[in-house]
């Protein structure tokens, strides 16, 4: 059998576990206070509210007080987070599902080391947070069109998790077909651009920055998959027994911001972009209302089963994955006491708690169908406007003839992963009702596949689709 052309997790790991070793802010003392250091990705913006965002309202500092100095230590990935919680130098971290379930294959063999998970920050049911990424010139139209390609993913991270998965559905080997190349999501990105790979797998929010960029086009909706992502918050559970209260405090302060982030999108998506550097319309495709996470603390039943069917995909990554017992690293006991007596019925649910609604100004109708709702930002305005659909959505673009367009956002027909409308591949269905006729889809693959069932749809650009709407 040819071995994997990739390294693996454990190797990864240990190399990063090493690096940690020297790092200074470890856990403890200082100046009097009791540290608590906090590892997080500022640009993997579905765990803002459990990084960036958070840091920024300043919620835990609140709840801790004077007594606590939090260190917060910001990384592109997942791995190094665990290592240095393997280390004992990071308290409490956020990272994708994959990276979580190595963290507990790395740390459950020793008490001194176990941590366990005890919230969530933002998921997607069917898989939307991890995307594949070509450049704009590339004729790959699907993902076995990537077959003998060099593709780079950062290994052991979600989106490496998703295209392995990705790949086999499609037909192809993940360690003979293509060539994964390991690479922290900038790096890809460059070597990307660069030519020096041909696919780019990554998480929230790299494929979107990239097309938006108009660095990458996207070739694989991770949505097609049907697999639940998420990240999550990790706790070591020797430090969470010592200061129950810190935890305490964190899962209140993530609950405050996730509430921050329902009540205020648009701050939200303006403060992230400000801090990491990230276009507010990129942070606001994936945080804003009917966006591509669905951001809520709870422990929910169809995430744990997504852990529990990408256990087998991790293990083929590499050698180095021991297995996981999820019964030993969730708990909720802890987001329990935080949240109150609505935490069962809220977790019982996946319905988004922050939807597109109001008034289409240009369809003069309500917007209450999630699976259609679009919106529009404009600049100069200090609120988005709402659209019942996307055909209606393109009405309000023609109207206002583009030049005032700061982003415009519509979810896919079959998926209903949120993308920009200026970068959806477009289908027209004559017979349609008059608001539903213009269809978008993420990728040319989703278009052509529901081609294949509705013979009457038929393709449109963006431009002609404006155009033809702006007539009517």
């Amino acid at each position: 059998m040819r071995r994997a052309r990739y390294s693996t997790p454990a190797a990864l790991l240990a190399a990063l576990a090493l690096a940690g070793c020297s790092v200074s802010g470890v856990a403890g003392e200082s100046g009097g206070k009791t540290r608590v250091v906090i590892g997080y990705q500022s640009k993997t913006i579905n765990t803002v509210t459990a990084g960036t965002l958070l840091r920024s309202l300043g919620y835990l500092e609140k709840r801790l007080g004077d007594k606590y100095a939090v260190e917060w230590q910001d990384h592109d990935t997942g791995a190094p987070i665990t290592a240095k919680m393997v280390a004992g130098k990071i308290d409490i971290g956020s990272m994708g599902d994959y990276p979580l379930l190595i963290n507990a294959s790395r740390t459950q063999g020793a008490e001194s080391s176990r941590t366990e998970l005890v919230s969530i920050t933002g998921y997607n049911l069917r898989g939307g947070l991890n995307m594949v990424v070509v450049a704009p010139s590339s004729k790959v139209g699907d993902l076995a069109g990537l077959k003998g390609a060099k593709i780079s993913a950062s290994f052991g991270s979600a989106g490496h998790g998703t295209l392995v998965q990705a790949l086999e559905k499609a037909g192809l080997d993940p360690a003979t077909d293509v060539q994964v190349v390991n690479h922290q999501p900038p790096v890809g990105a460059s070597q990307l651009e660069s030519g020096g790979v041909q696919g780019y797998a990554q998480f929230v929010a790299w494929p979107g920055l990239l097309v938006f960029q108009d660095k990458g086009r996207l070739v694989y909706d991770g949505s097609a998959l049907g697999v639940p992502t998420f990240h999550g918050v990790v706790v070591r559970q020797a430090y969470a027994k010592e200061h129950a209260e810190v935890v305490d405090a964190f899962l209140k302060a993530q609950i405050d911001a996730t509430r921050y982030l329902h009540e205020h999108p648009l701050q939200a998506a303006e403060s992230v972009a400000k801090t990491t550097g990230l276009p507010p319309e990129v942070v606001y495709l994936y945080n804003g209302p009917g966006g591509v996470s669905t951001f809520d603390v709870t422990l929910k039943r169809p995430l744990r089963a997504a852990h529990e069917h990408d256990v087998p995909y991790l293990a083929r990554i590499g050698d180095g994955f021991s297995g996981v017992d999820l019964n030993r690293f969730v708990n909720d006991t802890y987001l329990r006491r935080a949240y109150g007596p609505a935490y069962d019925a809220d977790a019982a649910t996946t319905v988004n708690p922050a939807r597109i609604t109001g008034t289409d100004p240009a369809c003069r109708t309500s917007v209450d169908d999630p699976a259609t709702a679009s919106e529009l930002w404009l600049t100069g305005e200090a609120a988005t406007r709402p659209a019942a659909t996307p055909t209606c959505l393109l009405r309000q673009i023609a109207a206002e003839g583009g030049e005032r367009v700061r982003a415009a956002y519509v979810p896919d027909t079959t998926t209903g992963t949120r993308w920009f409308a200026a970068k959806s591949v477009w289908l027209k269905d004559p017979g349609a009702k008059e608001n539903a006729r213009y269809l978008p889809f993420t990728t040319q693959a989703g278009a052509d596949t529901y081609r294949a069932a509705h013979a009457r749809a038929e393709p449109v650009s963006y431009q002609d689709a404006l155009a033809e709407v702006a007539d009517r």
